[in-house]
């Protein structure tokens, strides 16, 4: 199997399940042109967050790593009216671009955009008395993940969903001594996850445009 196999499954299935409407379509484009990485999820991935976000009737939300706004996009659309989403963003051109890209597709309401070094903005959010979160959605620097994480189960209830993205890394997740600088905290993520009583997870492999990683779901229990 090869990433063009991967990549043509990946248009296949967007095409009858994931369809791009104008919103979505000129997010992608409005981050290309602003210089934006293309590390976005893909749209199966984005119907999938949809799909979780729906399937816990989540009414708040809180995102790592905003970008251009894509993922931000299909989480927002499965909030009921009333709900909130609350994204964190380092960067803030990116989040110049997400708050455009937001705004044309009607979500402003919905949206909050925090900007600054999200271990910056959490406590900032505990002083505000934030969460519980209903569903996380972890897509930020990766060696903070494990970091990440912790604060999101803390501000979690049971039922929640905790998913991070870009865990197993080309396969390198697997291999101690991997020379990726971001698999020793993708590594500590999941030996937290087996150690800590209060979720339930597995970790999902995924080919695709993407190339090959995967993601974690965990399912706050306790």
């Amino acid at each position: 199997m090869s990433e063009r196999t991967w990549t043509e499954v990946d248009e296949y299935v967007s095409g009858l399940l994931a369809p791009h409407d104008e919103a979505l379509g000129a997010t992608l484009r409005e981050s290309e042109a602003a210089g934006l990485p293309a590390i976005q999820v893909s749209p199966p991935q984005g119907k999938l967050l949809y799909l979780l976000a729906r399937t816990v009737g989540a009414r708040s939300i809180l995102e790592f790593g905003t970008l251009g706004a894509y993922s931000t996009i299909w989480l927002a659309r499965a909030l009921p009216e009333g709900g909130r989403l609350v994204t964190l963003e380092a960067e803030p051109g990116n989040a110049e671009v997400a708050t455009r890209n937001v705004e044309r597709a009607g979500l402003a309401d919905l949206v909050d955009l925090r900007v600054g070094p999200a271990l910056d903005l959490l406590p900032v959010l505990d002083a505000e008395g934030a969460g519980p979160f209903d569903l996380t959605f972890i897509d930020a620097d990766k060696a903070n993940t494990p970091n990440y994480f912790t604060w999101a189960l803390d501000h979690s209830h049971p039922g929640s969903l905790i998913v991070s993205d870009n865990v197993v890394r080309s396969g390198e997740l697997a291999n101690p001594e991997s020379e990726d600088p971001t698999i020793p905290a993708q590594r500590r993520l999941h030996e937290m996850l087996a150690a800590d009583p209060r979720v339930e997870s597995t970790t999902i492999q995924t080919v695709g445009v993407k190339g090959h990683d995967g993601f974690n779901v965990a399912l706050v229990v306790g």
